[in-house]
């Protein structure tokens, strides 16, 4: 049997305080649930805990992924192509393929969602995010994201940075 095809057979709950946890507390930190390898490479899901006036990630679009953002609480904020909401709990936002997006903490107070991610792999590029110590360069985002056919817009990041007084 292929391993991305194989599912763990015995049934787990993943625990309030349970998976792995990257990233800034004063920006976005991830929490992850559930990898790619664990569900036949089929989805990941990642918790995304946001500090206020937080922003996720640059401006960008994702050639092999959909994501799914169920706000669990708090405001998020998300541009989708030409569009901008404002989702709120119990909202989820799609983000297809191929569309430029990216999305923040709208409010003053914290804010978290889940992100399922499907086919599983972008979680990688977020992993890696999460271990530096350095805020990254443009060109390091590009660089880190091209093996996931992944573009980043650094000037339509930094627009959406300044309109909204966010953090990244």
């Amino acid at each position: 049997m292929d391993d991305r095809t194989a599912i763990p057979s015995a049934p787990r709950i993943l625990e309030a305080g349970d998976g792995v946890v990257m990233g800034d507390p004063d920006g976005v930190r991830d929490r992850f649930m559930i990898d790619g390898a664990d569900a036949g490479g089929r989805f990941a899901l990642v918790q995304h805990l946001f500090a206020p006036r937080a922003l996720a990630a640059p401006l960008h679009r994702h050639h092999r992924e959909d994501e799914y953002t169920y706000v669990l609480f708090g405001r998020i904020g998300a541009v989708l192509g030409d569009d901008e909401v404002v989702a709120e709990p119990g909202d989820l936002v799609f983000k297809p393929r191929n569309q430029w997006h990216t999305f923040w903490n709208a409010g003053d107070e914290p804010a978290a969602v889940l992100e399922l991610i499907s086919p599983s792999g972008l979680e990688e590029l977020f992993r890696q995010l999460g271990r530096l110590t350095e805020p990254p360069t443009p060109e390091q985002i590009a660089g880190m994201a091209a093996p996931y056919e992944c573009d980043a817009d650094p000037e339509g990041t930094q627009r959406i940075v300044e309109r909204h007084g966010l953090r990244f």
